[in-house]
């Protein structure tokens, strides 16, 4: 789990902001490089609706280029120095650009905002970020609450980890699980369980919950030892996105690990639900 490079694109915004905070906090905790990334889309997005030249185009594109260096320099300058900060202003699709500059670094994780705003965040991921978190190759961190008026407030106290117990499973242990000791976190694992109670008047053993929590605590434990480590486990029987969120919260989760790559079965069903639980959940969250 190298993070000695950490990307982070910024628009300018409040959540910008908070997203580039998180990441200060966790080059003070990993001693991480930080490259903060503003893209300009292609002159013809911005302004192919005008009716105006070219060479009127490329004035007006030269300008909105030197003020987004401008603002880019200016941004948070006072609180991430060039001491351990670098500044990219590219053009391009933004997402596109996000992930190449992140592959190409070598970067540990991507840290954005979801730009999920008011009563709607529950439903809205920001086209960018959904593109980044399909095809970056690294781990982004993002989420509704990626937000911090100062380094200070940033709290890596502790980390929770959702577990589906499929293939992904075990990268996504080891990363939480390192990511944590690193920061000098607790560590706890959650886990949503399948309802299996069924329809009114179906017949369901009514031993079926203890089972469940005895069979997943035995494969986790297991898992856990092969790894060489030990956590506590929460579990709970509902809808996947909503029961690994309330644990996570319960529990009062400082970040939240899930795993992009989850494989299908009937315990491994996190990734349908990773958009749900990053748009739901109250802390950050970082995708494996």
């Amino acid at each position: 789990m190298p993070l000695s490079h950490i990307v982070v694109p910024v628009d300018y915004s409040e959540k910008s902001e908070g997203a580039a905070r998180y990441a200060k906090a966790m080059h003070g905790r990993f001693g991480s490089r930080l490259t903060l990334v503003h893209v300009l889309p292609p002159p013809h997005y911005e302004f192919g609706a005008m009716e105006v030249g070219g060479s009127i185009l490329e004035d007006l594109f030269r300008n909105r280029a030197e003020q987004a260096r401008k603002d880019l320099d200016e941004f948070l300058s006072a609180e991430l120095p060039a001491e351990f900060t670098d500044r990219l202003l590219l053009e391009g699709d933004p997402a596109a650009k996000i992930v190449k500059v992140a592959h190409e670094k070598g970067a540990g994780l991507i840290v954005m905002p979801t730009h999920g705003y008011g009563t709607f965040r529950r439903f809205i991921l920001g086209s960018v970020t959904a593109k980044v978190l399909h095809d970056a190759d690294c781990p982004v961190c993002t989420g509704v609450h990626l937000e911090a008026p100062s380094v200070e407030a940033v709290r890596l106290q502790k980390v929770a980890v959702a577990v589906d117990l499929g293939q992904q499973t075990e990268r996504t242990l080891m990363w939480a699980q390192r990511f944590a000791e690193s920061a000098g976190a607790e560590l706890t694992l959650v886990h949503a369980m399948p309802n299996l109670e069924g329809r009114a008047g179906d017949y369901f053993d009514p031993d079926w919950r203890r089972h469940m929590e005895a069979s997943i605590n035995e494969e986790v434990r297991a898992l856990t030892a092969r790894l060489g480590f030990e956590a506590p486990l929460l579990a709970d029987s509902g809808e996947v996105a909503e029961t690994v969120c309330s644990l996570a919260q319960e529990w009062g989760a400082d970040v939240l690990v899930i795993g992009r790559g989850s494989a299908a079965g009937v315990f491994g069903r996190l990734r349908a639900n990773a958009y749900s639980i990053i748009r739901q959940s109250h802390c950050p969250v970082v995708s494996v």
